[in-house]
């Protein structure tokens, strides 16, 4: 079994590649991936440690995109980390990052919560600053209870702070998988889509451009969602992957809480071009 999404102190997360590999190690899991947001920067000591420790490595991204307001993240596996699109998306996406993270941090400090900029930054360490980094910097002021209030009352996308992303569209995030050589995934799509009704046409646009599958099992998702999800690409011949998104202490979830089967990842690894190098 693999946990395909999983993060480290290269974006929001807050253990290392090192961690990471003997956390699977210990789950007994077969093999993991890391899918920091819009870097790959963690991929050569991710892959050093999961040899040491005696697990597959499973290089990946996650890139962010944006559709109708909502945040869509497109999981690519096995891409070609030199491919010159993909390293400029990743190079424009942080710095967006950053942009959005310098905005919101001007507000914080306008609502008199004391956050500052380089208190953020000592948090957020390699990565750019994220709405994850400014929730902890919040707790630290005591202008929120936990990471879960400091989102819901300062930076919710209908929070006092809020500053939209420039983000990629999804289906521009699919192609550049695809071009990259990856196997593209759409991340917890129930996450991004509650409720019952299914973005049909958002689904076959991502399919048409190349998407390979649905991260339906997360933790994130409840038994029923699960199960639409899984009809969702059933119907698509899209595959089902599940993972923990594991974000270390930052989420009450381990990794291998989720998993997909070691013939899901066949499939996905022989989608892509660069699978068979790895």
């Amino acid at each position: 079994m693999y946990d395909l999404h999983t993060h480290t102190v290269f974006s929001d997360g807050t253990t290392t590649p090192e961690d990471n590999a003997a956390l699977a190690a210990a789950a007994g899991l077969d093999g993991v991936a890391l899918t920091d947001h819009d870097t790959l920067d963690g991929w050569e000591r991710m892959a050093a440690a999961c040899e040491a420790a005696g697990v597959e490595f499973v290089p990946g991204v996650e890139l962010s995109a944006e559709a109708d307001g909502r945040s869509v993240h497109v999981l690519g596996y096995w891409v070609d980390p030199a491919d010159p699109a993909l390293r400029a998306e990743c190079v424009r996406l942080r710095a967006e990052r950053e942009r959005r993270g310098r905005v919101m941090v001007e507000r914080l400090a306008a609502h008199g919560t004391g956050v500052t900029w380089d208190e953020v930054a000592v948090i957020a360490g390699p990565a750019p600053v994220g709405r994850p980094h400014l929730a902890s910097a919040l707790v630290a002021r005591g202008a929120a209870r936990d990471i879960e209030h400091a989102f819901t009352r300062w930076l919710a996308e209908d929070g006092p702070v809020h500053e939209p992303k420039r983000a990629l569209a999804p289906a521009a995030a699919v192609r550049l998988v695809v071009e990259a050589g990856g196997a593209a995934v759409l991340a917890h799509p129930a996450s991004t889509f509650p409720g019952p009704a299914l973005p049909d046409a958002l689904l076959d646009e991502l399919r048409a451009c190349g998407l390979r599958g649905l991260e339906a099992d997360h933790p994130a998702h409840d038994e029923a969602s699960t199960r639409r999800w899984r009809d969702a690409a059933a119907s698509r011949g899209l595959l089902v992957t599940g993972a923990s998104d594991f974000h270390g202490g930052r989420k009450a979830v381990r990794i291998g809480t989720r998993t997909t089967p070691d013939g899901v990842v066949a499939l996905l690894r022989e989608a892509s071009r660069g699978g068979a190098r790895w």
